[in-house]
């Protein structure tokens, strides 16, 4: 008589199979189809309008800066989604599973950036192209004619979407420090998007050349044709960007691991 011994198979954790599982969850949220959805709208409506009504009293203005004029709405749609990816999972409970199934816990919040980047950057850049084209069906015949081939065009709606990108990244690293939705939006909104207009009122020649780093005003200087005034270079610009979005997702992956869940 002999006796056989069932073993339970061993499953792998894999960084394939903790960003698999991460994108699953992005998209089996109502929210993300709303939030993504309501971001590309914006851009294009407005940017429809400005092209429908426009009558030569913007001919200063950078042609993409004035076509793209509605992903200053997108950029709180997509940093609210952002916040949401992280601190979302604490305000229903769902990262206790998540963290029980990555012991490690980083990668967890590894895979949740690189999911979120990815998404985020191919809609904003699909939805800047298409913005342009159909906003130039009404500026063909105008001074802001452009094509896309033009020199600079679609580099410019590259760094448009760039931007848009680093800055939902700075939020959803908020969303990890925070670990509340209303606290991280918070947080995301007064420093991000209010604390450089206060400081500019500051009569220093130092504050004014340190707030050309911080993240809006960085910002500012990408999505456009011709150099913007009174900003850094646009390599500079993403450099800056990308030390800022690191920095909050390096501390964020630091609370994570000390702190409890």
């Amino acid at each position: 008589m002999s006796s056989t011994t069932l073993t339970a198979p061993v499953h792998r954790l894999s960084t394939k199979g903790v960003i698999r599982s991460e994108w699953h969850k992005l998209w089996t949220l109502r929210s993300t189809w709303i939030t993504l959805i309501t971001a590309s709208a914006l851009v294009l409506a407005v940017g429809i309008t400005m092209g429908s009504t426009y009558d030569g009293d913007d001919a200063d203005v950078d042609t993409i800066v004035f076509t793209l004029f509605g992903t200053q709405l997108s950029q709180i749609c997509l940093a609210v989604l952002g916040i949401l990816v992280t601190a979302g999972e604490y305000s229903t409970g769902m990262i206790r599973s998540s963290l029980a199934a990555v012991p490690r816990r980083v990668p967890v919040l590894w895979s949740k950036a690189g999911v979120f980047a990815a998404v985020a950057f191919t809609l904003s850049l699909a939805t800047n192209v298409l913005t342009f084209l159909v906003a130039q069906i009404w500026l063909a015949d105008t001074d802001k004619k452009l094509s896309l081939t033009d020199p600079g065009v679609f580099g410019a709606l590259t760094t448009s979407a760039v931007s848009l990108t680093l800055l939902s990244l700075i939020a959803l690293g908020l969303g990890a420090l925070f670990r509340s939705v209303p606290g991280a939006i918070g947080a995301f909104v007064a420093t991000v998007l209010i604390l450089p207009e206060v400081l500019s009122m500051l009569p220093f020649g130092a504050v004014d050349t340190a707030m050309k780093y911080f993240p809006a005003q960085a910002a500012s200087s990408l999505g456009s044709v011709a150099r913007v005034e009174n900003t850094i270079a646009p390599g500079t610009a993403v450099l800056t960007l990308i030390l800022w979005a690191a920095a909050i997702m390096g501390a964020a992956a630091m609370l994570l691991k000390r702190r409890d869940v």
